[in-house]
């Protein structure tokens, strides 16, 4: 009798055990022609915040890993490329997939990952598809998946991450999905984020910045308020600011003459001799401004700067007239002024005729 009382037991125990989930995640992968390599898994949001080594030897790799609940991290390579995983208490992920199709991985383990496999390999069949069909098929992924992790992937790679954003389009795709996903860190940042960029949007009139020059004088927006004023914005230690500087030379050198416009250079530097240096190696010669703080500059947050390079297109009055221009879109809006400012012209000696 005591041996079926303490079989009983051991069975209850057991069975306890069984049903209890893991704290932890395991991960296996092989991704073919990989070698032996680094890889790194990195968390999207502060929900994950660390980051975590993976070892690879003869194309495959393994790791124990432990979230605290549902996130978004991606797997970092080391020549630079990332992919999107997603993992949770228990799961058991694998990932397949080769170096010949790095935009391809096969993850399996949970719901988000299968669901954004499936949606990759959709696109992968349709072959080159254009941005616009890309989209759409972001857009129909959300608005059925509304609970899952992979729809705020694919807002932030296809929605987000555009040159210029549709914030009411975002708004209204974040609005059907689920409370759980909406109360996500980065759908709250991201939120917070969309109501400083509508306050510099295109028609929106900008208040007043103040910023030393490289002499140390103090440089204001109403110095420019009888011309149109197009501001760079950029840092010595940036590779594609650095380049730009070209664009902005030959815009400077075609409208220096031109009294109704005006360029301005804003910095994001913290080292006032890199960037003094930086100003006379790419022959900067229009008026620079930087009080070295970084992305911490008034300007930056007045038009919601994300990125460099950055440039604004301000009318005379203060008002938005373009964000981010390239250089063939800043020579149109320059013509399209000049023209605006000719006809104005007309139309006042008409009327001092009459």
């Amino acid at each position: 009798m005591k041996n079926i009382y303490l079989a009983y037991f051991l069975i209850i125990i057991l069975s306890a055990c069984g049903g209890k989930k893991s704290e932890t995640v395991s991960l296996n992968g092989e991704i073919k022609g990989l070698g032996n390599d680094t890889l790194y898994i990195y968390g999207a949001d502060r929900l994950y915040d660390r980051m975590d080594t993976l070892l690879v030897k003869d194309d495959k790799f393994s790791a124990t890993l432990t979230p605290d609940t549902l996130v978004e991290t991606y797997l970092l390579f080391s020549n630079g490329s990332q992919y999107p995983l997603f993992m949770d208490k228990g799961d058991k992920i694998r990932i397949k997939g080769s170096v010949s199709e790095p935009g391809i991985l096969e993850i399996s383990g949970n719901s988000a990952n299968e669901e954004l496999t499936a949606f990759q390999n959709e696109l992968k069949e349709l072959g080159k598809p254009s941005q616009k069909v890309m989209e759409e098929k972001a857009e129909n992924f959300i608005n059925s998946h509304l609970a899952s992790l992979a729809s705020l992937y694919l807002l932030d790679k296809y929605f987000i991450q555009k040159h210029q954003p549709d914030y009411n389009h975002i708004k209204r795709l974040i609005e059907h999905m689920t409370g759980e996903l909406k109360d996500r860190p980065f759908i709250d940042e991201l939120l917070n984020r969309i109501q400083e960029e509508e306050k510099s949007e295109v028609g929106k009139t900008t208040p007043y910045f103040r910023l030393p020059n490289d002499k140390g004088k103090t440089i204001s927006r109403s110095d420019f308020k009888d011309q149109y004023l197009l501001i760079q914005f950029w840092a010595s230690w940036d590779t594609l600011s650095r380049d730009s500087n070209a664009v902005y030379r030959r815009i400077y050198k075609k409208e220096q003459k031109n009294k109704k416009f005006a360029l301005l250079g804003i910095s994001l530097d913290i080292d006032k001799e890199k960037w003094q240096k930086a100003i006379k190696a790419d022959t900067l010669n229009w008026e620079q401004v930087c009080d070295f703080s970084g992305w911490n500059a008034e300007p930056v947050k007045l038009f919601s700067i994300r990125s460099l390079p950055a440039n604004i297109l301000l009318s005379p009055s203060g008002r938005i007239e373009g964000k981010n221009l390239s250089e063939k879109a800043i020579e149109k809006k320059l013509k399209e002024i000049e023209e605006r400012e000719k006809k104005e012209t007309e139309r006042k000696q008409k009327k001092i005729k009459r």
